[in-house]
């Protein structure tokens, strides 16, 4: 649960819940990140190269859902079917089963990439939108760039075999923010259990979802499993909890039994041991600051960026958060201008500082109003 200040001048939560070791799981790189605070909770050699294998495909996607906010794209497109993405569902891969020349919408396609992790729905979709997958792997690095993956490059659009295709699981956790975070309606289709492709010329085919913490019904929404020989076993899966979300990213794990214990042991680990508090929504939560000669007396002030803090949960009592100023804030008081700022300490560290601005303009009362306050103030010290 993401826990909110609603006082903000020397604000405790006394908790005494016991912290437990780190997680032990038999797995050679982890990473485990808090959706909002953006802060790291748990990792083990989170920049070690790895083969993404199928979580190649959450880009895939990305790219996908680009195209589809821009209104560059539908989902009722349809895309010919090529002998090279035909070739990867008669070869033993992840497949939805296309057929050769055969026409299919890009929602029946992208069904088929996130649900049934169907490879040869990959190669079709690549090849629709960028001509060719080389084209389109491209995109995909550019993207990754754009969004700060710094140790990590695509080869292809669905992750198998290819020594050029390689990333980390830092770089897969932020991968797999930018999903949720800038294509929530989208990621929905990441938590579906099953897709039927009624496919040309064949019997429809239903295929479950690949990620088994999809069935355990822990709050578990995504994302996507991975498996090459040489990586064995990955996941990259996501909990949300009432209001909270955690991301976790693991590679290495030597079976699909310890892929789905591991990776939720991860997961609970989180919320069993830490909370996030949410200090301040950007654009929504309201500050008030005293204003001086002033047509209101009472500023309102926002930040401009959200304000999250995750801790362990027996460093919450040393929490605490302080609005300051030098005020009253003299008028007149532009919109946008800073007026305060939030500083956030943990014991005697200070955490965060966040400038709080001015939502609102303040005009400056009249003259003899002017006077009358100034006067008021000299004698009563009261503004």
């Amino acid at each position: 649960m993401i826990k909110i200040f609603l006082k903000l001048i020397i604000t405790y939560f006394v908790l005494t819940t016991q912290v437990f070791p780190n997680p032990k799981v038999d797995v050679k790189t982890a990473i485990l990140l808090d959706y909002d605070s953006n802060e790291i909770i748990y990792e083990l050699e989170p920049d070690m190269s790895i083969y993404p294998a199928s979580m190649t495909k959450i880009m895939t996607s990305i790219i996908v859902f680009d195209l589809l906010k821009e209104n560059k794209l539908s989902m009722d497109d349809k895309f010919i079917i090529s002998e090279k993405a035909w070739r990867l569902s008669q070869s033993g891969y992840s497949s939805m089963f296309l057929m050769i020349n055969d026409e299919v919408t890009v929602e029946n396609l992208l069904k088929g990439i996130i649900i049934a992790s169907g490879n040869d729905a990959c190669v079709a979709i690549a090849e629709g939108i960028a001509g060719s997958e080389e084209n389109f792997a491209d995109i995909m690095n550019e993207k990754a760039s754009e969004i700060g993956m710094t140790n990590s490059n695509f080869a292809n659009s669905s992750g198998i075999n290819d020594p050029d295709n390689y990333s980390t699981v830092r770089d897969i956790a932020i991968m797999s923010q930018y999903l949720i975070k800038k294509h929530p309606e989208y990621y929905e289709l990441f938590k579906e259990t099953e897709f039927t492709w009624d496919r040309t010329g064949g019997d429809p085919i239903s295929q479950g979802n690949r990620n088994p913490l999809l069935y355990k019904r822990v709050g578990v929404d995504g994302i996507k499993t991975g498996y090459l020989a040489v990586e064995k076993y990955s996941l990259a899966s996501s909990m949300k909890r009432e209001e909270r979300r955690l991301i976790a990213v693991a590679s290495g794990f030597q079976t699909k039994s310890a892929r789905s214990i591991g990776s939720l042991k991860i997961l609970s680990w989180g919320f069993r041991n830490t909370d996030t508090y949410m200090i301040s929504k950007k654009n929504e939560t309201i500050f008030s600051v005293k204003s001086w000669l002033g047509k209101k007396t009472d500023i309102k002030g926002i930040t401009k960026e959200d304000i999250f803090l995750t801790l362990k949960k027996k460093e919450a009592r040393n929490l605490k958060v302080f609005l300051k100023y030098n005020g009253p804030i003299k008028a007149p008081i532009s919109k946008d201008q800073e007026i305060a700022k939030i500083e956030v300490f943990v014991k005697d560290d200070l955490i965060k500082k966040v400038p709080v601005y001015a939502s609102e303009e303040v005009k400056k009362v009249n003259v003899f109003k002017s006077l009358f306050m100034s006067l008021n103030y000299l004698i009563w010290g009261d503004v």
